[in-house]
């Protein structure tokens, strides 16, 4: 079948270069790519948010499946508005509709869906301007430290954790009356803050059955022993090893079943991946968040040490055949390294010359662009997070190590990478 996938960063070439492998993969279109993904399709030039554009190009084309990478298209409505054209009426769109993926867009919406349907999950209260003076009050009684998020999409940088009451308050303040994240932070939801170790699970479900793929655990921090500053991932390695046993049992029983029926019983349309934003306290797992796709840079891991056929579990989920499918996890693991542009997460330049990419790497270590653009024969950096590298071990050092020493041959000006990734496992 002829598939379109839409996004260009580093996840988007990982589920690229996973979907290529298919045997059902006719041709692939990835909107807009990056130049790692021309050597897995054909790239497209067309805006994520021109919904009639992309469904005129899957008309042309004779498109049968669309892959959503990003968050941003779901949440506003992608899906619906594909499948609300009645000559597209037998296209596959991997992604939910715009009212499922409010489990992602409000933080609001996800507390209370969680709240409804018992899954274990932070203490919380949401604010509005209209509720201010009580949301102050609530923070100067509130134990320390304070989880602030704001309710929207922002970017990966809508959330704070503020270690005193002045930090909270005036963060409090940025967010609802300076609207530091514009309409995103108008509602805020305060929660209890958490001590534990954090993971990623995701599913693949139609709604009402599902599939698990590979866990993941990623690095936020910018520094090495997680200090610093939050990006949008500095790393991430699957499995994950405390993620087995009576623990995962629970994860499945906890969160993963109770969270499908919620769907199920809400009648929310949802064909595509859940990503449960996880955290094991004391051998508990509560929910952080759900985001309505894969994570970046998780897929980079995931994808590698997914063995089924991404592309047969799509097709199973149109389907609804999920609940007789077995999903294959390679038994290796594997750890993705993500090289960034000096400065990030605060400013940095783009533009700087890569070499290096061309090198004879480890049969068992892939490169993922993130962002790089072609310049005539050159790549340059176009983004903060610029390279994933990805490599297979017989356990997670080996795995770290294969990476760290193909990011070696890699050389740009101002290259920067976490060596640690993994370092809680590595003892």
């Amino acid at each position: 079948m002829n598939i379109l996938l839409l996004g260009s960063g580093g996840r988007e070439h990982a589920l690229a270069w996973k979907i290529k492998q298919s045997k059902h993969c006719h041709h692939l279109y990835i909107a807009p790519g990056n130049p790692g993904t021309t050597t897995l399709g054909e790239n497209v030039a067309m805006d994520l948010s021109d919904f009639n554009a992309i469904a005129e190009y899957c008309k042309r084309n004779d498109i049968q499946m669309v892959v959503v990478g990003p968050e941003d298209p779901l949440v506003n409505g992608i899906y619906d508005y594909l499948k609300s054209d009645v000559s597209l009426k037998n296209l596959i769109v991997v992604g939910p509709s715009a009212e499922a993926a409010k489990l992602e867009g409000s933080k609001a919406y996800a507390k209370a869906f969680m709240e409804r349907h018992g899954i274990p999950t932070a203490a919380y209260r949401e604010f509005t301007k209209e509720n201010f003076e009580e949301g102050k009050q609530y923070i100067s009684q509130h134990s320390l430290p304070i989880v602030l998020k704001a309710d929207g999409l922002a970017a990966g940088k809508g959330v704070v954790i503020a270690a005193s009451h002045e930090e909270a308050l005036a963060t409090f303040q940025e967010m609802i009356l300076d609207a530091k994240f514009g309409e995103a932070s108008a509602r805020v939801v305060i929660e209890q803050f958490l001590t534990g170790v954090e993971l990623s699970v995701f599913a693949l479900t139609d709604g009402h059955e599902y599939v698990l793929l590979p866990e993941a655990k990623d690095y936020k921090r910018i520094g090495e022993g997680d200090k610093g500053l939050n990006t949008g991932g500095m790393g991430a390695v699957s499995p994950v090893p405390f993620a087995a046993g009576d623990f995962m049992q629970k994860v499945v029983d906890k969160v993963v079943k109770p969270t499908i029926a919620g769907l199920s019983s809400e009648k929310l349309v949802y064909n595509g991946f859940v990503f449960f934003g996880l955290i094991n306290v004391d051998g508990e797992p509560f929910v952080i968040e759900y985001n309505c796709r894969m994570g970046d840079p998780e897929t980079e891991v995931v994808m590698p040490r997914l063995s089924s056929d991404l592309v047969e579990l799509f097709i199973s989920m149109d389907k609804h055949t999920l609940g007789s499918q077995k999903v294959i996890f390679h038994e290796k693991a594997a750890a993705t390294l993500v090289l960034v542009s000096g400065g990030y997460p605060e400013s940095f330049e783009k533009g700087k010359l890569i070499t290096g990419l061309d090198s004879t790497f480890a049969d068992h270590t892939i490169v993922f662009h993130a962002g790089v653009k072609q310049s005539g024969e050159q790549l340059l950096t176009n983004g903060g997070r610029v390279l994933a590298v990805t490599s297979y071990g017989n356990h997670i050092p080996e795995a770290v190590e294969t990476s760290a020493a193909a990011i070696q041959q890699i050389q740009y000006d101002g290259k920067y990478f976490r060596s640690d990734i993994g370092y809680e496992f590595r003892q």
